[in-house]
């Protein structure tokens, strides 16, 4: 019983590994319900305006109240459940080279030849080419080099809108946006998080990501094409567990 257990839950491990594979097997990888996460929680349960309290006729005709919607308003995203597109060019290039070289060398020698007359009574004793005389000799030598070079180059134009999913007190906006484009049997998925101000965002509606504040942004895929770039996942536990 206890080998018909194990290997059940050796079975159970596979499959729940594979969980994520199956999905697109012989077919095209699905995309995300669009009604599941933050964004569509933040647009969902956000605030809307009282439409109970009636209009004025000046409220339309002028060009110069206050709304949102009138020409010299101010559209910008403020609230939760506003929309803003998120700007990332990301053109960056890095270098590091590193050289260090270190060497040492020391000699410590002790010789007591005439210690009580002691050497003398037994270097007769000792076997051919032995002697107290040098009682001790020591010598030491080591030699260190290291060499190491970083390079690196990236380079992402991306734009996407975001939805901001809360207000935090102090005013400061945490955004959440996705998108996913899938081409044949490959889907790209695009994800971009983080908190902005509302004076950083532009008259556009927009934000670029450097403004962006615990900025994380994910760009990456899944389909066959990604399934081939990855080792398995008995070669990854392998790679885990192995010393050598």
């Amino acid at each position: 019983m206890p080998h018909v257990f194990r290997a059940l839950i050796l079975a159970l491990v596979t499959v729940c590994a594979a969980c994520d594979r199956i999905d697109h097997l012989g077919k095209a990888p699905s995309f995300t319900p669009k009604d599941q996460g933050e964004e569509h929680a933040a647009m969902a349960y956000s605030s809307v305006p009282d439409q109970s309290l009636p209009l004025r006729v000046s409220d339309h005709a002028s060009l110069w109240d206050g709304g949102r919607s009138s020409l010299l308003g101010d559209r910008r995203a403020m609230q939760a459940g506003d929309i803003l597109t998120v700007v990332i060019e990301i053109d960056e290039q890095a270098e590091i080279s590193n050289a260090t070289d270190r060497s040492r060398s020391a000699s410590e020698s002790l010789g007591v030849p005439q210690l009580f007359g002691i050497p003398q009574r037994h270097d007769p004793k000792l076997p051919e080419g032995a002697s107290l005389g040098n009682a001790v000799d020591i010598g030491s030598s080591s030699n260190a080099s290291g060499d190491g070079s970083v390079r690196r180059q990236e380079k992402l134009t991306l734009r996407v809108a975001a939805t901001i999913t809360r207000v935090l007190p102090n005013g400061v906006l945490e955004i959440t946006g996705s998108q996913e484009v899938r081409v044949n049997f490959e889907l790209r998925d695009l994800q971009v998080s983080g908190f902005v101000r509302p004076e950083d965002i532009t008259r556009q509606n927009e934000i670029t990501y450097d403004k962006i504040a615990s900025a994380r942004i994910a760009y990456g895929g899944r389909g066959q094409i990604s399934d081939m770039q990855q080792p398995r996942y008995g070669q990854q536990v392998l790679d885990i567990i192995l010393p050598f």
